[in-house]
């Protein structure tokens, strides 16, 4: 199963957004999204409710604890 980091990285990529243009949403620094995407360091609970729902994706399938996930629209 998949974890936060590659879920990130590749929820990041598929939507056109470069590492500074989340960084700037998340009001975080660009090197903590690389941190973010090398597994060094996770973001908080309330900081991962926001990219889930930035994402349109639930917190099990952004977390890797399930590979399905229901896209609210």
């Amino acid at each position: 199963m998949a974890s936060f980091r590659n879920k990130f990285k590749e929820l990041r990529i598929s939507s056109g957004y470069t590492q500074q243009e989340l960084a700037d949403k998340f009001d975080v620094s660009q090197s903590t999204i690389t941190m973010w995407e090398n597994g060094k360091r996770q973001p908080d609970l309330e900081t991962l409710e926001c990219i889930a729902d930035f994402f349109n994706v639930d917190m099990n399938y952004l977390t890797g604890t399930s590979e399905k996930t229901t896209r609210i629209l």
